[in-house]
């Protein structure tokens, strides 16, 4: 990835991390005020309860600024759960997403994990189709009311 950097989950990340994807899921997506709670979550529990050795951001820099996200959660002894998985939209179609995931799911493997697995919605159609191209199933898809919104959750696995 010319011109791209990656690194670690690092003190500051996680207010840049809330703010760009309750932007960009509100601007794209039409999200509430409770997609960013949630993130919010997500990334407190990451920092409170992280173990190094099975759990890992990754954080694409450009010129030393964050241009993306990309976490790997233990949900369980067996199991990796991928999770904040954002480009900004200038970053988007070039590769490097598809580069992002195979970073998380090599770290997954090296971890000793057994499989991935991830939850999104139908309506991020591109992010569907890299998962897809790239080895993951879909497992399950149904309508749920979250953010404000009707949407078709899928769940998504991979094994490794």
């Amino acid at each position: 990835m010319r011109g791209i950097a990656f690194r670690d989950f690092a003190p500051g990340d996680g207010a840049w991390i809330r703010a760009r994807h309750a932007a960009l899921y509100a601007e794209a997506d039409g999200f509430d005020a409770q997609f960013g709670a949630a993130v919010a979550e997500v990334l407190s529990q990451f920092e409170a309860t992280r173990d190094p050795c099975c759990e890992r951001a990754f954080i694409p820099l450009r010129d030393g600024q964050p241009r993306g996200s990309l976490f790997c959660t233990r949900e369980d002894a067996q199991t990796a759960r991928l999770r904040l998985f954002l480009l900004e939209p200038e970053e988007r179609g070039q590769g490097l997403g598809r580069h992002m995931l195979g970073r998380c799911v090599a770290f997954a493997r090296e971890a000793g994990y057994a499989r991935i697995v991830l939850s999104t919605h139908e309506s991020h159609r591109a992010a569907c189709a890299l998962y897809a191209r790239s080895g993951w199933r879909l497992v399950a898809s149904h309508p749920v009311r979250s953010y404000g919104r009707d949407l078709v959750r899928q769940d998504w696995e991979m094994p490794l």
